[in-house]
């Protein structure tokens, strides 16, 4: 899981449990559930019967007559409105590299590789290894720390072990050498192709 991954289900769970709780003290007092089973509400909740208001008259006429009342309120609702634009800008950023410098960093004489056909060619001759059914591969990140991700899928003869050394040993090491790359960061994923047990006679 990486760490954009944890932070957006982090601020999903977050916002998650704010919205549920205050739905919940909101609901309670509108189908007077304190009263029909006999709860205790929160202590200071002004929201005990459905006929109760959050802010009555005297409270918004006494908070809004404060000098510091609505430019606080206008700083938080752009504070909340920057942070969300912040959220939603970075969900959209770029989450591959496009393309990878050959030959090292800086690239050699301006050449560029784009990150598909990197990612087509290993995958192509992944899928060509003995033992390995289907290989997908994502490189991801940026041109500088880029992390390439592969998915192998093996048939039932193939091993993890015998499968996982002839990936680095030729798909990796090819693209290695052919983008002059020193290091390739190489997460891999191991499936097994499930298939009917065979009866013996």
């Amino acid at each position: 899981m990486t760490p954009r991954s944890v932070l957006n289900r982090s601020l999903l769970a977050l916002a998650g449990l704010v919205l549920l709780g205050g739905g919940l003290l909101i609901l309670f007092p509108g189908l007077d559930l304190y009263r029909r089973h006999d709860l205790v509400p929160p202590a200071g909740w002004p929201l005990i019967t459905p006929d109760d208001v959050l802010l009555g008259s005297a409270d918004r006429a006494r908070w809004s007559s404060q000098g510091w009342w609505w430019p606080a309120v206008i700083a938080a609702l752009v504070v909340s409105a920057l942070l969300a634009l912040w959220w939603l800008l970075t969900q959209l950023s770029r989450h591959r590299p496009g393309s990878l410098p050959v030959g090292g960093t800086p690239p050699q004489e301006g050449v560029d590789l784009r990150d598909r056909a990197l990612s087509d060619a290993i995958a192509t001759e992944a899928g060509a290894l003995p033992g390995v059914g289907q290989a997908t591969v994502r490189i991801t990140g940026r041109p500088a720390h880029h992390r390439t991700r592969v998915r192998l899928t093996l048939t039932p003869e193939g091993t993890p072990g015998a499968a996982l050394g002839a990936l680095c040993e030729g798909p990796l090491r090819t693209a290695r050498r052919s983008t002059g790359l020193p290091d390739m960061p190489t997460e891999v994923r191991l499936h097994v192709v499930r298939h009917k047990p065979h009866r013996v006679e």
